[in-house]
């Protein structure tokens, strides 16, 4: 039971990580991002495809990933989200809802039906664990994972509360007209929170393509994860996720 227990625990820290995105978009913008499981898959078959063809390691190539990412974050919010909210809530739910139908029938025109793996390419962090007394294993790569899951939400919380640019985001998501009235570019701080969850997205892409296998249409299933863990943990909350 304990063992159960623990993995149930460390399993909730992909769940937080899967969610953080989607929360934290939520949370500044109002904006449901329907793509935010396809952009995860998108940014595993980056990582995937710089290790096998370029022999690059996982975690080496989230220094290329995690930039595009990012790039991608703000280019959809400045040249798509932004255009589409004028249009009223449900607009931008029906943008990203086809954003994620492009993404998915590109990935398969490119890569096929297969499912990869990134777990090949990370040797044995996929399998190895630690035993714990009253035989109770735990993965090495799972607690990667969920330690990964803590300093990001984290970091998020303090960077929204500690740091100028953080508050301008927060000023922005719950009063943009009063926020722009004492200088904060409310168009600035929506691209830099897009920016900022692509790249939670982009790395919640690469742990579950070490944890787990992936095909271009598995963005549907990552994305209902990340639904469940930020409603149960309270829509918009990032501790909540």
């Amino acid at each position: 039971m304990t063992n159960q227990i623990v993995q149930g625990i460390l399993l909730g820290g992909y769940y937080a990580l899967i969610a953080c995105g989607l929360s934290f978009m939520f949370s500044v913008m109002r904006i449901i991002n329907l793509a935010h499981g396809s952009l995860a898959i998108l940014s595993a078959f980056a990582l995937w495809l710089l290790a096998s063809r370029f022999h690059i390691s996982p975690f080496y190539g989230l220094a290329i990933v995690l930039p595009l990412m990012a790039v991608i974050g703000w280019a959809l919010q400045r040249f798509l989200l932004e255009r589409s909210a004028r249009g009223g809530a449900l607009l931008p739910i029906l943008t990203t809802f086809g954003l994620a139908i492009v993404i998915d029938n590109v990935l398969f025109e490119q890569f096929g039906a297969d499912t990869r793996s990134l777990a090949p390419f990370i040797g044995s962090l996929s399998y190895d664990s630690w035993e714990w007394p009253g035989s109770i294993y735990v993965g090495k790569l799972a607690v990667i994972i969920f330690v990964t899951a803590v300093v990001l939400l984290g970091g998020l919380q303090l960077f929204l509360t500690r740091t100028g640019l953080g508050r301008s985001i927060r000023a922005t998501s719950e009063d943009p007209d009063t926020a722009g009235l004492v200088g904060v570019d409310a168009r600035r701080a929506n691209a830099l929170a897009a920016a900022i969850a692509m790249v939670t997205v982009g790395l919640a892409g690469a742990f579950l393509g070490m944890r787990a296998t992936f095909d271009p249409y598995a963005g549907a299933t990552q994305l209902l994860f990340a639904f469940e863990a930020a409603v149960i943990g309270g829509a918009g909350s990032l501790w909540g996720t």
